[in-house]
């Protein structure tokens, strides 16, 4: 049979149709094998989030055992438990021993500014600009130079003079940083007193309290009493299936007069 040019040609159509093929079938393999390991990363996380929340309502239990000696101590330090097969770090603190920026005085700001790294100059222009934020100055409402000193810095804004609704607020205050507020983020709370715990406070707040010379003024200790509700943030952190990770939190008011003996005030990732 004598060949013929178009043998050849259909040939290379044929060959070329099967590597298209081919291609198509790795690329549909590749996507199906991608899909479900995201899905299995999914299954994974979820399973440690509700080992996370899980193992705060073992917390909270803790916290209601009508045997003050059974409780875990509000110092921070870990207590493992397993919720199903992940294992979770369970941390409790008292919320009292963090700075409340909506109520706490300017030089109590201050002085936490100064103890995190900022400069005396520094410390005292923010905490003054956070005063006139949250409104704590006295009065009653923003300084009418406040909104000009914004407009100056290129924002289009000025302070509210109402409380902080979360902490994040706090970076469209004049003059703070994004390193400045990193640095005081993890000893704020909108939840604590105007006067922080010094029984509880973390050695940053402590430093801050002795430099504007009221640790001597003790409120109640840390083992507060059942008619004494106490604020305590209960942070979990779960080493899921496949080691998935993932950390919630939980911040209650624990106390004999509230109902099942519990409030829970916030609960979620990325508490405040």
């Amino acid at each position: 049979m004598p060949y013929r040019r178009d043998d050849g040609f259909a040939l290379i159509i044929v060959l070329w149709t099967l590597v298209l093929i081919a291609f198509i079938v790795a690329h549909v393999t590749a996507n199906g094998r991608t899909e479900i390991r995201i899905a299995g990363n999914m299954v994974s996380e979820a399973a440690a989030e509700a080992a996370d929340d899980g193992a705060i309502v073992v917390a909270i239990f803790n916290l209601l055992d009508p045997n003050p000696d059974q409780r875990w101590p509000l110092d921070g330090s870990p207590h493992e438990v397993r919720i199903g097969s992940s294992r979770v770090m369970l941390r409790l603190q008292d919320e009292s021993g963090r700075i409340n920026p909506n109520s706490a005085p300017p030089e109590l700001l201050e002085a936490l500014l100064r103890v995190t790294g900022s400069d005396p100059g520094s410390a005292r222009e923010l905490a003054a600009a956070i005063g006139e934020w949250v409104g704590s100055t006295g009065t009653g409402a923003p300084q009418q130079g406040q909104p000009a000193a914004y407009r100056a810095a290129g924002l289009d804004y000025g302070p509210p003079g109402e409380p902080l609704e979360t902490i994040d607020e706090l970076g469209r205050v004049l003059g703070m940083t994004p390193a400045v507020l990193a640095a005081i983020r993890p000893h704020l709370t909108l939840l604590g007193p105007a006067q922080p715990n010094p029984l509880t406070a973390d050695p940053i707040v402590t430093a801050a309290l002795a430099e504007i010379r009221v640790a001597s003024q003790v409120p109640a200790p840390a083992n507060q009493t059942p008619e004494n509700p106490v604020i305590v943030r209960i942070t979990a952190s779960a080493l899921g299936p496949s080691n998935a990770r993932v950390q919630r939190s939980a911040i209650i008011r624990v106390g004999a007069a509230l109902p099942g003996g519990y409030t829970v005030l916030a609960w979620g990732s990325g508490l405040d």
